[in-house]
């Protein structure tokens, strides 16, 4: 290599070097950094709520009667349309009526043979009271007259008793209706020979309208509520505000509220349970005995219960309830709670919230417990008007487009 060439191989190297060093002094470019998730909260606030209990039950029909005969004899006509609807005294059945027709008249001609008797009687008796006082008869005959006459007047009224019970027994060969309401099947039919006392029955009326619904709740329930009120935790409410509803087997709500009757004073020693009953109006007869139902009683009055959306309550491993609460500093903690009941689609809270808790209610993916996130307050779609939600919309765009 020439002399001169050594010196510029150095000088190309140096260079070299030096721009490396230079490029490494440059400052690297810092890693960008994600903003906290967007979380819906709602913050907790003591409300009056209802408490409502909602116990299973079943329908009964307010009156229930067995068409049953009075009088022996064979059923000559059926005078209802199965399935109808009919009102007390209405003609059901009709029981040949000729034995009694004939035990009608000759009880009407007995009744004559035994006046003709005291009339004879009470003539005799007249004479004998004549001719004693002329001492033309002894005492003992006039005695005899007067009891003759008293006698004769004692089988006239036996035989109009006869007369009555002939008539009483030609009526109920006709067998009516006891009671208004919804006949069933015909248990029997022309030609059957019915007995008087017989224990089969002829039909079976229902009052449908209003019915009963009879539900059960358990007595260790109705200590506690029972204790609440005497605490001052819950309020009464007077027989006559208190709604009683009902919930259908398909989950629909029977649109006409009840009345609750009573609840029974005694403790069913194999269940634990004690009887309630309401009573519901059904004119289109949509409840019918037997059917299962899920019954909705109000029993007190909570001033300070705490609510939150049914969708803010998780469950754990073990099956416990918990919520996610955003705390001061924006991180997400786990909160143990315990729920009471349900009240208009909300979880009522009996432990574990308190005033100006701010629970999470919608973006549960976004986060893990111990994050930081950004609450906004939780609006619900469910509940709101069409127009808000399309200002909400257009809203959240612009604010969206902004960013």
């Amino acid at each position: 290599m020439n002399s001169w060439a050594r010196p510029l191989a150095k000088a190309s190297m140096l260079f070299a070097m030096a721009s490396s060093l230079a490029a490494c002094d440059e400052p690297v470019a810092a890693t960008a950094i994600p903003a906290p998730p967007d979380v819906s909260i709602v913050t907790v606030t003591p409300t009056s709520k209802s408490i409502v209990r909602e116990l299973p039950g079943r329908i009964s029909p307010t009156r229930v009667a067995d068409v049953r005969p009075r009088v022996s004899g064979i059923i000559v006509a059926r005078l209802f349309e199965q399935g109808s609807t009919v009102r007390a005294g209405d003609p059901l059945y009709r029981i040949d009526p000729k034995p009694f027709e004939v035990e009608l008249q000759a009880n009407d001609a007995a009744l004559a043979k035994a006046q003709a008797v005291l009339q004879q009687a009470t003539q005799q008796y007249k004479r004998t009271a004549i001719l004693i006082t002329s001492k033309a008869v002894s005492e003992s005959e006039n005695e005899t007259a007067l009891a003759n006459m008293r006698q004769a007047e004692a089988d006239v009224a036996a035989r109009r008793a006869d007369i009555a019970r002939s008539r009483l027994n030609l009526d109920y060969a006709t067998i009516r209706a006891p009671i208004s309401g919804l006949i069933g099947a015909a248990l029997m039919s022309e030609g059957a020979l019915v007995l008087q006392n017989d224990t089969s029955s002829l039909g079976t009326i229902q009052q449908l309208d209003p019915v009963y619904a009879d539900f059960t709740q358990s007595i260790s329930e109705v200590n506690r509520l029972r204790r609440e009120f005497e605490a001052g935790s819950l309020e009464h409410i007077s027989p006559s505000a208190a709604k009683v509803r009902l919930v259908l087997d398909d989950g629909s709500l029977y649109p006409l509220p009840g009345r609750l009757l009573f609840s029974d004073a005694r403790v069913d020693a194999t269940t634990g349970q004690v009887t309630l009953r309401g009573e519901f109006p059904n004119p289109r007869r949509e409840l019918l005995p037997g059917m299962y139902v899920r019954v909705q009683i109000e029993q007190g009055i909570d001033n300070d219960a705490i609510v939150v959306p049914q969708q803010a309550v998780q469950r754990n491993a073990g099956g416990g309830a918990e919520v996610y609460l955003v705390k001061d500093d924006n991180r997400v903690t786990t909160q143990p709670i315990r729920t009471a009941s349900m009240i208009d689609g909300q979880w009522l809270v009996s432990n574990g919230l308190k005033s100006g808790d701010r629970v999470i209610v919608e973006g549960f993916q976004k986060f893990a417990p111990g994050d930081m996130v950004r609450p906004n307050v939780w609006k619900d779609v469910a509940s709101a008007e069409p127009a808000d939600i399309t200002s909400s919309s257009v809203a959240s765009e612009a604010s969206a487009a902004s960013r």
